[in-house]
């Protein structure tokens, strides 16, 4: 596991940006964390980081926002409203895993049992109302 701490806004971007840039092919990102934590800032720093410009927003309403770049796609889902396999399955998903897109999941402690054991997870908590401490290991870490 390695923590990271960030400071602002644009500090989260490039934090997640950094990220992105050792990210393999199709890597899931699933993020842990309440509302305003920044789990859409440092999804603007993976775009980034994959060289997608595009401006992000949060999915909320959408279920999944789409941002193509010349050479890499991201779909970015937000699960909040997920409540079973179902549900799961009408959001397109599974559609998407074991492509070369990369995917970032918002509320994914709803579908955990569904993501890929090679998933990232994030694990944000709120030190204050700037100050934002990032914990990114792999899922097969919480499940050996």
């Amino acid at each position: 596991m390695k923590e990271y701490i960030t400071n602002s806004y644009e500090e989260t971007v490039a934090l997640g940006e950094n990220f992105a840039r050792a990210l393999p092919k199709g890597a899931v990102i699933a993020f842990l964390g309440g509302l305003g934590m920044g789990k859409t800032a440092f999804t603007t720093g993976i775009a980034k980081g994959l060289a997608i410009d595009m401006d992000v927003s949060s999915p909320t309403f959408a279920i999944c926002n789409t941002y193509i770049g010349q050479e890499n796609t991201l779909y970015h889902f937000d699960m909040y409203r997920i409540d079973g396999w179902d549900d799961l399955y009408s959001t397109g998903f599974f559609d998407f895993v074991d492509t070369d897109a990369y995917i970032a999941v918002e509320w994914s402690e709803n579908i955990f049992g569904a993501l890929p054991d090679n998933s990232y997870m994030v694990e944000i908590s709120k030190l204050d109302d700037n100050t934002r401490c990032f914990k990114i290991y792999k899922k097969s870490e919480v499940c050996e």
